[in-house]
């Protein structure tokens, strides 16, 4: 009788203990994953792409509500995660490359004739990810976030340099996108042709990764 009912404490044990085990692992869910939302986790190292979203532009415009300023249809950033936590939290993202093609890409600046290139400088930058899905990238400590844009015009070739000490963007689960809306840039050098600030817009969407589309959670 002792065995019998050391065996069946042993299994009540077991059966109190069983439930607990499957929420521990749902918790265990990272910020990023793929395959969709607490799918599969994204590894450390695991190096995220995403272009333009489709039938949008990526723009710098001399005014947060005007459209006068530079255009481009093609635009990739590329990016290698750094840390990916159990959501809720923020996990990080090492912005190694923004590129710009700048065939895609026009002026509608007086004097401007065409856009000869578009230059992220200063990499790599720190991007932040949060569950509630606020994107922040900031560069590296005494740096700042700037671009180099170059212009032909009626008088020559002139370049313009821009800057910003930070970008913030919203991640969507809808599109698989992150959005960056008016982000102000300062000109710090260039021709009067440079317009004096520049409001920078882009969404870029879907974000891919190793396994497919990228999640936040």
């Amino acid at each position: 009788m002792r065995t019998r009912s050391a065996l069946i404490l042993v299994g009540s044990v077991a059966a109190l203990t069983l439930p607990f085990t499957v929420p521990a692992s749902a918790a265990a869910t990272p910020v990023l994953t793929t395959g969709g939302a607490a799918g599969t986790p994204v590894a450390v190292g695991a190096v995220l792409t995403a272009p333009l979203a489709t039938g949008t532009n990526a723009t710098l415009y001399s005014s947060a509500t005007g459209t006068s300023g530079i255009k481009c249809t093609s635009s990739t950033f590329t990016a290698s995660v750094t840390s990916n936590p159990t959501a809720p939290g923020t996990a990080t993202e090492s912005v190694t490359g923004q590129t710009f093609t700048s065939s895609s890409c026009s002026s509608n600046v007086l004097g401007v004739t065409g856009v000869s290139s578009i230059t992220v400088n200063n990499l790599p930058y720190t991007s932040t990810v949060a569950s509630n899905g606020t994107v922040t990238v900031t560069p590296a400590s005494g740096s700042t976030i700037q671009t180099t844009v170059k212009l032909s015009t009626l008088l020559g070739s002139i370049t313009c340099v821009y800057q910003a000490p930070s970008l913030s963007g919203t991640a969507s689960n809808t599109d698989n996108s992150i959005n960056f809306v008016n982000q102000a840039f300062t000109k710090t050098s260039g021709s009067s042709l440079c317009f004096a600030n520049g409001y920078f817009t882009a969404k870029y969407a879907p974000v891919t990764g190793p396994g497919g589309t990228v999640y936040v959670n």
